[in-house]
């Protein structure tokens, strides 16, 4: 139920676009896709190299662009025994994906005057550790200091055994806190717990109920189901695993009470696109509960922890990530929305402790970046032709500012062209971020040779000149 992989606190996996063929073909979506046919190549392409390096078996994505669900595919099986080939309708557990879902509960009960974010924990759950300084808040934000029950990426022998949530909070939530409330940032399953039993108290039904009342019936979420009850039906993916590079193994199921509240959904990739366009239009919840949920959560000593409430609030080249990946037995997923661009990805897959889930969806990303607001290919042969000029020790001073032009002197043009030259010509040239910076256009370009890989960094004005073009070696 923790997130196999979060953007800021591992290295993003380079994806190498080569087109390798995994299992079978992959099964057509149900609308019709409204992307460009090399878009929708290039995105089975990451999907399928994602499998083919991870050896997971099936996933299921679904892409929203300008707000609406532009693709969806399934690709390899969805079952080894008998043979089932994934399809887009199939439902995946969606772990920790789950976490956003009662916290947009909580919220929705914020708004009803029912309770407060602020709210302490004792006040609606009597008896745990220093319940009267913990706050419902800080249980969310994964800032309260109760023990993870649930770190490992492999089943225990708890595990397989029924629980209730009273269990899990007098096991791990009557224990000395791990930190003092409001000081670290530390993901627990346990502050979810505590937060989903505050849910059914406070909205007086089953946290399941609130969520098909509040949240899934509004948006036609018609999949999602409550694996923390019971197992996905044969219709459905199974659930795998492996030991080191071995074959793939039947995952065990966890027992019931385990994934409450923290990882207990299942849905298809579809409906988790469905929440992302709610994300995006600011649907269901109000507008300052959006607010309270994308916010990052900031430490008493002002540190911020680039997380919300359920969901990781993060930033990339100028832009806004909230994302979040979720893992159960069997299974794991990633989300990610970039909010100001009107793009999601959410990507499902039937495999525990493996990567392909969260590289195929940030491969997507990649794509959607490098194909839209980053590349610009009339800029981007200029500076390549400006680039050019200065291996040979010359540029067209038109081009650049006075302040710049004073910058290449004789000297700087004469060191330019020494050092420069004699590299030849470079393996690949690309604009890789794009930013404003006081009034100007802030470009970085990677340009990359056998041993060794050089950075542009430009600053150009609004009329298009260049006030700064400099270059020096990263690696």
């Amino acid at each position: 139920m923790k997130p196999i992989v979060t953007i800021p606190r591992n290295r993003a996996t380079a994806l190498a676009l080569i087109c390798v063929l995994v299992g079978s073909f992959p099964a057509l979506a149900g609308n019709a896709p409204q992307l460009s046919a090399d878009a929708r190549a290039t995105i089975d392409e990451i999907a399928r190299n994602g499998l083919s390096v991870t050896g997971v078996p099936s996933a299921s994505l679904a892409v929203v662009k300008d707000g609406q669900i532009v693709y969806e595919q399934a690709y390899g099986d969805a079952r080894l025994d008998p043979k089932t080939l994934a399809k887009p309708e199939m439902r995946y557990s969606a772990g920790s994906i789950s976490k956003q879902f009662t916290s947009a509960v909580i919220l929705i009960l914020q708004e009803q005057g029912k309770l407060s974010l602020d709210d302490k924990v004792s006040k609606r759950v009597p008896g745990l550790t220093r319940g009267d300084e913990v706050t419902i808040r800080q249980l969310l934000s994964h800032t309260s200091g109760y023990p993870d029950y649930a770190p490992q990426d492999y089943m225990i022998p708890d595990w397989e055994r029924p629980i209730s949530a009273q269990q899990i909070m007098d096991r791990w939530a009557k224990i000395p806190l791990d930190f003092d409330p409001g000081t670290k940032w530390q993901y627990s399953n346990t502050n979810y717990v505590i937060a989903g039993v505050i849910v059914e108290k406070v909205g007086g039904k089953p946290l399941f109920e609130l969520l098909q009342e509040y949240v899934f019936k509004p948006l036609n979420m018609a999949s999602t189901t409550n694996t923390d009850l019971q197992k996905l039906p044969h219709s459905d993916p199974a659930g795998y695993f492996r030991y080191a590079l071995g074959p793939l193994r039947p995952a065990p199921k966890e027992g019931p009470g385990w994934m409450f509240a923290a990882g207990e959904l299942a849905m298809t990739a579809e409906d988790l696109a469905k929440w992302d366009i709610a994300v995006l239009n600011q649907r269901v919840l109000s507008a300052s509960s959006w607010h309270e949920m994308e916010t990052e959560t900031v430490l008493k000593n002002g540190l911020g922890t680039r997380y919300g409430l359920g969901v990781s609030v993060l930033a990339d080249n100028g832009r806004r990530w909230l994302e979040h990946s979720g893992e159960v037995s069997g299974f794991t997923a990633e989300n990610i929305v970039l909010p100001d661009d009107g793009f999601a990805v959410a990507v499902l897959t039937n495999q525990d402790a493996a990567g392909a889930a969260s590289q195929i969806a940030r491969g997507v990303v990649s794509w959607f970046v490098n194909s839209t607001s980053v590349q610009n290919p009339e800029k981007d042969a200029l500076v390549r032709k400006v680039f050019d000029g200065l291996k040979q020790g010359s540029i067209d001073r038109g081009l650049f500012t006075s302040n710049s032009n004073s910058y290449f002197t004789d000297l700087a043009l004469k060191d330019y062209s020494s050092s420069l030259g004699p590299l030849g010509e470079p393996q690949s040239f690309v604009q890789s971020y794009m930013s404003l910076r006081g009034g100007m256009t802030h470009r970085v370009y990677t340009v990359k040779y056998q041993t060794k890989t050089l950075r542009i960094n430009i600053y150009e004005m609004p009329d298009g000149k260049f006030e700064q073009f400099l270059i020096a070696a990263t690696e």
